[in-house]
């Protein structure tokens, strides 16, 4: 979290807790953050990156049944780098064909090759294997900048399409791991987390794990407390228990 909570001197950082914060319309939005690490040079092995790219332009199904072992090693355990560095090229690729793209062209995050590759690895990775793709994708969730703004969106996203609740309480896990310590908490993050349990869309409060004991439940108001006690204003428009 100290990490990620990084964020460029010259950037005021604007409020979490704003209600109905429009996140899509800040200025920081659009811009790219610097990444000037060779991170691609992962996925050269066995030829992962040139297949990618080629899925992504042809959208040919073949790959999609063979990723889950391509980022797995022969014993398999998953191979942690791959991961990381496939979910920030799947990013990066995907950020830039938007922006190249009219609004006639641009299909969204929904219906895109990327977010194919991102739903079948949710689905097809073993437990351990998906909560380090999510985690990949979380630590994405940074200062206010495009990146930001598009893994918070795949996350929601991988949140409400998915049909197993499983993977729901998975996601929720990865995010309240990062915010029950101590602060500094990245400003994705918080976004992100406020998002899923303001928003009546994601029907957060209704999902069983919430509830599945005692303590768990207390986790969960004791979290939500903390991340909304600057927007309680708004709270009559969530689906939120009192807390």
């Amino acid at each position: 979290n100290l990490i990620l909570s990084a964020f460029p001197r010259n950037m005021r950082l604007p409020d979490p807790f704003t209600p109905n914060l429009k996140v899509d319309l800040l200025p920081e939005i659009s811009q790219s953050p610097r990444i000037l690490s060779p991170y691609t040079a992962a996925l050269t092995s066995g030829n992962l990156l040139h297949d990618i790219d080629h899925f992504l332009k042809a959208r040919t199904p073949l790959l999609l049944h063979e990723l889950r072992s391509r980022v797995q090693n022969a014993d398999g355990s998953q191979k942690v780098g791959v991961l990381n560095a496939l979910v920030l090229h799947l990013g990066s690729h995907a950020i830039n064909t938007l922006q190249s793209q009219s609004s006639q062209q641009n299909s969204g995050l929904a219906h895109s090759a990327h977010m194919d590759i991102f739903q079948q690895l949710t689905a097809d990775l073993d437990p351990e294997g998906r909560y380090l793709f999510l985690n990949a994708i979380a630590n994405q969730l940074r200062y206010p900048n495009n990146h930001t703004h598009y893994f918070s969106c795949v996350l929601l996203y991988l949140f409400f399409e998915a049909s197993d609740e499983r993977v729901q309480e998975q996601i929720t896990r990865v995010l309240v791991e990062r915010l029950i310590v101590h602060r500094p908490h990245p400003w994705g993050l918080l976004i992100t987390f406020i998002e899923l349990i303001k928003n009546p869309r994601y029907k957060f409060w209704s999902k069983g794990f919430t509830r599945c004991a005692p303590e768990i439940e207390r986790l969960f108001e004791s979290v939500a407390r903390s991340c909304m006690a600057s927007g309680a204003g708004d709270r009559e428009h969530s689906d939120a228990p009192n807390l």
